[in-house]
């Protein structure tokens, strides 16, 4: 029954004592049943969404010679990072319908065969419905078949989220919380109630979807084998919406063989999806990560670590890293001052400080950590991206007077702030996770950070010492 598990918290292992054993699937079996002619357009709503990739490239700008050079590199799926979660209803639904335009163009000039991905948070926060109808809409304007299935893939096992059932959970130290439970379900923007994700869809819908005319593709029957996933979908009614399980990655395996396969047959599903579902897709191996010897660096300044998430688990990172490295400079920026006329001056100030930090070392940059909202979740998300374009004003002064060794950028608006709008990054190449399947390493391959080393650390993943273990591999 949709909503039975939720308010429970549960022992994972009991959670799991039902489930059948995983099926044997390798990214070389995926990879065996793929089209080459066929890409994936990920359109990424923050940066985190490549933490579980390697080797691809990733566009802040999605003009022709952008796209054009994404696809010149041969790579099965290319990255457009829309930034959508931090923008209003009506800006996101655009830039969604900007990219598929632009992106179909590009396809037809390359000989490529185009799906669309939406990639968002495996908390489920974003823009949902609105961004799989903009998408439906915009393939089918542009002459494109409408999807047949929409597939919910919120699942993140490297960072403890996994989908039994239909019920999305956060796995913490051995417990399973529903994610209705936890701190991302209040959000002041996206926030939700649901944790079956039948309810969750039926919530964000407004009704327009009612809870049990949405699928759940059990964990059951996908470690039954791809061809059972096969005929579960094939059973389905035109436009429905499916809620997938996921436990490992050889889930999400089992149910790519099962899309390729249908793929060849007519029938295209549209994908709203967490981090790791396209490295299954594309049948990627799980890369190791990023070793210091693997990184060049620029120059023999300090690093930057920029901190603008205010989820607790960032708060706590924060203080982990600090406590690790006592001796590092921080500078703190004051939210309340970014959103006033004291703004100039405060930015001026503190940039100066930490270009003459950098000369002897590694920099921390925090925001404070008041959570500043405002009284509807239009009002906080302007008030968000003030305090994002006060750190993003920030760092792109400070690479004018004192470039960085690195950059670490906390925090969704953040680290997508910083790549486009700070170090005016439009192209780059995913080189991989700095933490197993978690915070990615990219390499500017354009504009003023050429050779600076950019980390995208998405502010709800990882330990307490995780951003302690990502400088450490930085700084040695």
């Amino acid at each position: 029954m949709p909503g039975a598990n939720e308010g429970v918290h549960v022992d994972v292992e009991i959670l799991l004592a039902s489930v059948p054993a995983p099926v044997l699937v390798t990214g070389a079996d995926v990879r065996a049943e793929t089209d080459p002619a066929s890409v994936l357009v990920v359109l990424d709503d923050d940066p985190t969404g490549t933490q579980s990739v390697a080797g691809l490239p990733v566009l802040t700008r999605w003009d022709a010679p952008d796209l054009d050079w994404a696809l010149a590199t041969g790579a099965n799926a290319v990255y457009v990072l829309t930034n959508t979660r931090s923008l209003d209803p009506d800006t996101a639904a655009q830039r969604n319908r900007e990219v598929v335009a632009a992106a179909l163009a590009a396809a037809e000039r390359a000989g490529k065969r185009l799906t669309f991905v939406s990639r968002s948070d495996s908390t489920l926060r974003g823009h949902f419905p609105l961004e799989t109808d903009v998408l439906t809409e915009a393939i089918e304007a542009h002459g494109g078949r409408r999807p047949a299935l929409t597939l919910l893939v919120p699942a993140f096992p490297d960072a403890g989220r996994i989908t039994v059932h239909g019920v999305h959970y956060w796995v913490v130290d051995g417990a399973a919380t529903p994610v209705g439970e936890t701190p991302f379900a209040q959000d002041a923007t996206f926030g939700f109630k649901s944790s079956d994700l039948r309810e969750w869809v039926e919530e964000k819908t407004g009704g327009r979807v009612a809870a049990d005319e949405v699928a759940v593709l059990a964990v059951d029957i996908i470690r039954s084998g791809s061809e059972a996933v096969a005929d579960f979908l094939r059973g389905l009614g035109e436009g429905t919406i499916v809620a997938v399980d996921v436990v490992d990655e050889t889930d999400m395996r089992v149910v790519a063989l099962a899309l390729h396969r249908l793929e060849r047959e007519g029938v295209q599903a549209l994908l709203r999806v967490g981090p790791p579902y396209v490295r299954a897709h594309i049948g990627q191996d799980i890369a190791e990560p990023v070793t210091r010897d693997r990184i060049d660096f620029a120059n023999e300044r300090g690093g930057l670590v920029v901190v603008g998430s205010h989820v607790p688990l960032t708060t706590a990172q924060l203080g982990a890293l600090r406590e690790a490295r006592p001796d590092t400079a921080t500078i703190e920026l004051d939210v309340r001052q970014l959103i006033d006329d004291r703004r100039e001056t405060h930015l001026a100030a503190q940039a100066a400080a930490v270009a003459e930090a950098l000369e002897g070392g590694t920099v921390i940059v925090h925001t404070t950590r008041e959570l500043v909202t405002g009284s509807t979740g239009d009002e906080s998300l302007a008030i968000a991206r003030q305090i994002s374009s006060g750190v993003v004003d920030l760092v792109a002064r400070v690479l004018e007077l004192a470039p960085p060794r690195f950059v670490i950028a906390k925090g969704g608006i953040t680290s997508s702030d910083t790549a486009s709008e700070a170090l005016r990054i439009r192209r780059a190449t995913v080189i991989g996770p700095m933490l197993p399947g978690i915070v990615s390493l990219w390499q500017p391959e354009d504009g003023p950070a050429l050779g600076i080393p950019y980390i995208v650390f998405a502010g709800n993943v990882g330990a307490t010492d995780s951003l302690a273990q990502v400088v450490d591999t930085l700084v040695g």
